[in-house]
């Protein structure tokens, strides 16, 4: 299988496989991440497709959720962390880049929904004032348009002056994903979106993955190795700081290459 070289030119492992044909949204070369003297990421050379779902799946602690925020530099957030390696975005350091602009680009949602204590209207329209309406557009078509693109607008389109809070669980979690989407991110990362949401409001969030991953690149943290295999393209699985594997998820769930990953997925750890 093809695969884009990390940065550094460093080959692949054997057990890293990109799919054949896609084309890399991230290079991710040598990285390697701490908490103070404590490293928690290691060693991890790959690249993640763009317009597809990526999962990383992996036992508690593992660093998969660690990984996700490096890739928007949230992880910078931690007092004392220091990242080591290199992470390019189209090509482009991101370590180089605004901090702002990158964020915009790369949208994130998290494991608890998290909506701002306004209205529904100005949860979504939030992003749209501070960085601008798209052109042609009003604030009220950019938030519809953001809405639809969650498939919460109809649920929602008389209420939009009620409070956020008053939305369930599964609805509150759609609207955190609206209004990442409401800036047209190019990558939208999710840390264990639908780890407090009921059996229905976790379908509607993957059938809403699946309907977005033509519009933008997502990349999805969860501990539930069904929904990684119903909604992902590719899945890498991590262990103990590492990467262990990464490949097209129909192989890496019927024919994994490492022993590890055999053990994880059918249930013999973690």
């Amino acid at each position: 299988m093809a695969y884009p070289p990390p940065a550094e030119g460093k080959k692949p492992d054997a057990a890293i496989r990109f799919p054949a044909g896609a084309v890399a949204k991230f290079q991710i070369s040598d990285l390697e991440f701490y908490y103070g003297p404590k490293k928690v990421l290691m060693d991890i050379s790959f690249s993640i497709p763009e317009k597809t779902i990526t999962a990383l799946i992996g036992p508690s602690g593992c660093g998969k959720s660690t990984f996700l925020r490096t890739l928007n530099r949230l992880s910078e957030t931690v007092h004392h962390s220091r990242m080591e390696g290199k992470i390019l975005l189209d090509g482009t350091d991101i370590e180089s880049m605004d901090l702002v602009t990158l964020r915009r680009q790369v949208g994130m949602v998290f494991q608890k929904p998290n909506p701002f204590p306004k209205t529904i209207f100005d949860n979504v329209a939030y992003g749209l004032r501070v960085n601008g309406v798209p052109r042609g557009m009003t604030l009220a078509e950019a938030v519809e348009k953001s809405l639809r693109r969650a498939a919460l607008w109809d649920e929602v389109k008389d209420s939009l002056r009620k409070s956020a809070y008053a939305l369930s669980g599964g609805q509150q979690q759609r609207l955190c994903i609206a209004r990442a989407l409401a800036v047209d991110p190019e990558v939208l990362l999710l840390d264990e979106p639908c780890s407090a949401l009921d059996p229905i409001a976790t379908a509607k969030i993957e059938d809403l993955l699946l309907t977005l991953k033509d519009i933008c690149t997502i990349v999805i943290v969860t501990h539930n190795m069904q929904q990684a295999a119903r909604v992902s393209t590719v899945t890498g699985f991590f262990l103990l700081g590492r990467l262990i594997e990464f490949n097209e998820t129909r192989i890496l769930f019927k024919t994994p290459v490492r022993k590890e990953t055999e053990d994880y997925i059918t249930g013999r750890f973690g």
